[in-house]
């Protein structure tokens, strides 16, 4: 209580003195003392007050005393910091000693309660998003029915959107089953998700927990490999496309027929040939090596074909359509191949300029019409670039104002005050020349 006390002997001693601005302070060098404005100092230093307060210190705007009680005090609250730290480093003594004789019974206890909060959170957890509880086997398959990613899902209903299920049904148990599933489609139209929400499942079995799916027999897996994104290691001399063969050598070298693995766009970070290559070899070797229950997404589409010599692989696809130039996702899965990629109209809703969008689409139709025309691309580009952009201004006039084009082309986070202006002077302008005589 040494608080109180100390602002009790101040309101003593402003009481005494008359003096309301006197406080007590304290710091490292003087300790406590008592401070007054310097107007008030010459009465503290004559008799009768010259006898209760000591002269410490003078500075330009106030003075500096002490009392004999006040030095008293400060010993005896120095004294009781040092009492108190002594008895709380003998309580915390005692206390440790008492937790070193119970520390199996406490970690036992702390075990018990962790395994309650999980168990706990994961059934709330379960109830919220309707998972169910999967079915373990001994066989090696994986029998899912409206499987769903807990995360993605999550996030989307946050959005007020849905995710849409999917099936998946692998079996490795013999070759009459498919244990090898290559997963063709346009980007953005779910393949990663589909793969990791597989792979994911399998962990959450596996851990004891429930899964967002209407139905899953599971056959235990030894590990889950992955293989998923684009990262280098540059620090160890490792390009991205070397990250990626290292971690695709390591799930061929490793895998058993009782893993569960997943490959997403092995090959992609080469030439086209040698990425096609290495992603055949890495199906084969999964297939008829590994036989591991697999998922393996890609975009070459020569890969589709090796459904028709490989017995234990099959192909399914992301759906998607076309709709006035524009790509809508469906997000549901599909037995067999995608038809192609859709990576133009996907280059256009990520917003690439639309000369470039143009030109991507002419590229594309002559190598789908001549694949060997590769090689003379850089002969005809900018002949072809030109043209492409006079088409594109041919289609922007069709049915197009000036003034549409003009707004199309602006970006108003760049525009200054007076190129605003002038805008709108130029957007009236157009109107009043479009007017009917």
């Amino acid at each position: 209580d040494s608080r109180q006390i100390i602002a009790g002997l101040q309101a003593r001693h402003a009481e005494e003195t008359g003096i309301s601005a006197l406080k007590i302070k304290f710091n490292n060098v003087l300790g406590y003392f008592i401070d007054v404005p310097a107007r008030h100092g010459d009465a503290l230093m004559k008799p009768p007050l010259s006898d209760t307060f000591i002269h410490r210190q003078t500075l330009a705007s106030n003075m500096r005393f002490s009392t004999q009680e006040l030095s008293e005090l400060a010993g005896r609250i120095s004294r009781a910091e040092e009492d108190a730290r002594a008895r709380e480093l003998s309580v915390f003594e005692a206390f440790a000693e008492r937790v070193d004789v119970l520390t199996s019974m406490l970690a036992s206890s702390a075990q018990a309660i962790a395994e309650l909060d999980v168990a706990a959170a994961s059934a709330e957890w379960a109830f919220e998003t309707d998972a169910i509880r999967p079915l373990l086997s001994d066989d090696p398959v994986f029998d899912a029915s409206g499987l769903r990613h807990p995360v993605v899902e999550a996030a989307l209903k946050k959005d007020g959107q849905g995710f849409t299920p999917n099936d998946l049904h692998l079996d490795a148990k013999d070759a009459s089953g498919t244990r090898l599933l290559l997963v063709t489609g346009p980007n953005m139209a779910g393949k990663s998700t589909y793969l990791r929400q597989a792979a994911l499942t399998v962990i959450m079995v596996q851990a004891g927990l429930f899964v967002p799916a209407r139905s899953l027999t599971l056959g235990l897996a030894d590990r889950v490999f992955s293989r998923v994104g684009a990262s280098d290691d540059l620090a160890r001399g490792r390009s991205t496309f070397m990250v990626e063969m290292v971690e695709t050598a390591a799930i061929l070298n490793q895998a058993t027929a009782r893993s569960f693995v997943i490959l997403d766009e092995v090959g992609r970070g080469t030439s086209t040939w040698d990425g096609l290559a290495i992603a055949w070899a890495a199906v084969e070797h999964l297939h008829t090596t590994n036989k591991a229950r697999a998922l393996f997404a890609t975009h070459y589409h020569e890969l589709t074909k090796l459904a028709e010599d490989l017995p234990g692989a099959a192909n399914a696809s992301l759906r998607a359509k076309e709709w006035k130039e524009d790509l809508v996702f469906l997000h549901e899965v599909q037995a067999g191949p995608a038809d192609k990629s859709y990576g133009v109209q996907v280059a256009r809703l990520a917003g690439m300029p639309k000369k470039a969008v143009s030109r991507a689409q002419q590229i594309l139709k002559r190598l789908e019409a001549e694949p060997n025309s590769a090689e003379s691309l850089p002969l005809f580009a900018i002949a072809e670039a030109s043209k492409g952009s006079e088409e594109l201004d041919t289609d922007l006039q069709d049915g197009t104002s000036e003034a549409d084009r003009l707004l199309q082309e602006i970006d108003p986070d760049t525009l200054t005050p007076r190129e605003a202006l002038d805008l709108l002077y130029r957007l009236k302008s157009l109107n009043e020349d479009d007017r009917p005589l």
